[in-house]
């Protein structure tokens, strides 16, 4: 176990906390509405995000650093500043949906209220980050939950009557009538900056415990391995939907309906494994989300980001509390706040991608680990999907 977290532990837990609600809610309805045909931006997407990744974690290995503090050094302080404080509040904005996707899969296994269990589980996030040392807890409880999602995601297949001739054809790029806003949506949740951006934290926390362990080779095999891992989960809840509710018709707008889909075909006891998948998923967003607001808000502002710190630990749970109000109180994540973590995305992912590059390239700061040609292409590329996304969604919130 401890050789398996010196290698894999920051890849699982960005793995973890990008598989949240939202995102099986995306892939729920990629399945339910177009079958398998869309599992080809699954690889595309997951090709990004590994490179990004893998970029990041070098960055953790080589400095210690904190890629914030690099980014002030290297392009000034105040757009250090503004990517801390915008991913902050993109995290908080987010933070009440993780919030809700625990208390639905918890209420709708147990048939009890919703909001008792969004108490309860932000209570045992903020007390779980109160441990002596909250990045060891933080890894276990993430590798735990990415093994009970696999294990339900795989046993959830198995009942499902997966057609593999239609299941490889998916893989060939099509884009369905309609289809270009899920494709969109899904590409740039999965293709996640702010995720890769907070690997070179974990790197740097785990070096932190085991110096010796953590190399070039090891971080990116771990990055590599997180992601990988994600796309399965993806994949999974994809093919699910696409073999049980396709065929019947059935169109899900959450993955907590699809949850509910799968009672009357498979019976309850799959229904609730499919549950048991939505709320490791929404715990560990929960944790993870709020983990990435709160250290890049203190780094931000110059009190440190090392876990190990109160002010941190702090900023950390006021995330925490805040989603946990806004949830019970609304009982979803207001439109006002979504609308402010679109906005705020849509600006800050260019220079947070630009940021990532250009110092992953620069041999000053990197010295013999800088990138390879290799890199340098794959990351222009990612770069150049960033910017389409970024005028797709500017077109869609403000000309559309």
């Amino acid at each position: 176990m401890k050789r398996l977290l010196n290698i894999l532990g920051p890849g699982i837990i960005t793995a973890a906390l990008v598989f949240g609600p939202s995102k099986m809610t995306i892939t729920s309805k990629m399945g339910a509405d177009y079958e398998y045909s869309l599992l080809w931006i699954v690889l595309v997407a997951l090709f990004f995000m590994g490179i990004y990744t893998a970029m990041c974690s070098r960055i953790g290995v080589v400095h210690d650093k904190s890629l914030l503090t690099l980014t002030k050094e290297r392009f000034g302080k105040g757009i250090g500043v503004a990517i801390g404080v915008g991913i902050f509040l993109v995290a908080t904005s987010f933070q009440a949906g993780n919030g809700i996707g625990v208390g639905i899969a918890i209420g709708e296994a147990t048939g009890t209220p919703m909001y008792i269990w969004i108490i309860v589980f932000t209570a045992i996030a903020i007390a779980l980050l109160f441990f002596p040392s909250f990045y060891k807890i933080m890894e276990k409880v993430m590798l735990t939950l990415v093994l009970v999602m696999l294990a339900c995601f795989i046993a959830t297949l198995f009942l499902a009557d997966v057609s593999l001739g239609n299941l490889f054809s998916g893989f060939i790029p099509s884009v369905p009538e309609s289809s270009l806003g899920l494709i969109i949506a899904f590409t740039a949740s999965c293709f996640s900056l702010v995720g890769a951006f907070y690997q070179t934290y974990l790197i740097q926390e785990r070096r932190k415990l085991n110096r010796g362990s953590v190399t070039v080779r090891n971080s990116a095999r771990g990055a590599y391995t997180g992601v990988a891992i994600l796309g399965f989960m993806s994949a999974a809840v994809m093919i699910c939907a696409a073999a049980v509710l396709f065929p019947k018709g059935i169109h899900v707008s959450s993955a907590a309906e699809m949850g509910k889909a799968l009672e009357p075909l498979f019976g309850k006891h799959a229904s609730s494994l499919f549950f048991v998948g939505l709320f490791g998923a929404a715990f560990s967003s929960l944790v993870g989300n709020a983990t990435i607001g709160g250290t890049l808000l203190g780094d931000a502002l110059g009190v440190g980001s090392s876990l190990d710190s109160k002010k941190v630990k702090i900023l950390i749970s006021i995330v925490m509390v805040l989603g946990c109000v806004v949830a019970i109180s609304f009982g979803r994540l207001p439109l006002e706040l979504i609308v402010l973590a679109q906005s705020v995305t849509i600006f800050l992912v260019p220079f947070i991608g630009v940021s990532i590059y250009l110092i992953a390239n620069n041999k000053s700061i990197m010295g013999d680990k800088a990138n390879n040609l290799f890199y340098k292409i794959a990351g222009a590329l990612g770069l150049i999907v960033i910017c389409i996304l970024m005028v797709s969604n500017v077109y869609d919130m403000f000309l559309k």
